[in-house]
C-alpha cells in the first residue's frame, strides 16, 4: 500500500482514533537508533533547505516564527 493511500485513510478516522494512531506512530519513533535519528533529521534538514532554496518567500524570520509561539502558548 502506498503512503499516500494509508494516508487518506488514516485522515478518515474518528478525532480520537487518529490521535491514537499519531502518538502510536510517535512512540515508534523513540525506538530508533541513534544514527537513524541523525540519518533522519539529517534529510529532513536537507529537504527544508532545499524547500527554502527553490522558494524563499516561504520562509519566515525567527523572531515572527518565536513570537507567535509564544502568543499560542498563552
Amino acid at each position: 500500500m502506498k503512503t499516500a493511500d494509508l494516508e487518506a485513510k488514516a485522515l478518515k478516522l474518528t478525532p480520537a482514533q487518529r490521535a491514537r494512531l499519531a502518538a502510536k506512530l510517535l512512540e515508534s519513533l523513540d525506538d530508533l537508533s541513534e544514527s537513524e535519528n541523525e540519518r533522519l533529521w539529517g534529510g529532513e534538514a536537507a529537504r527544508r533547505d532545499a524547500e527554502l532554496d527553490a522558494e524563499p518567500s516561504r520562509g519566515r524570520p525567527a523572531a515572527e516564527v518565536l513570537r507567535a509561539a509564544r502568543a499560542r502558548l498563552k
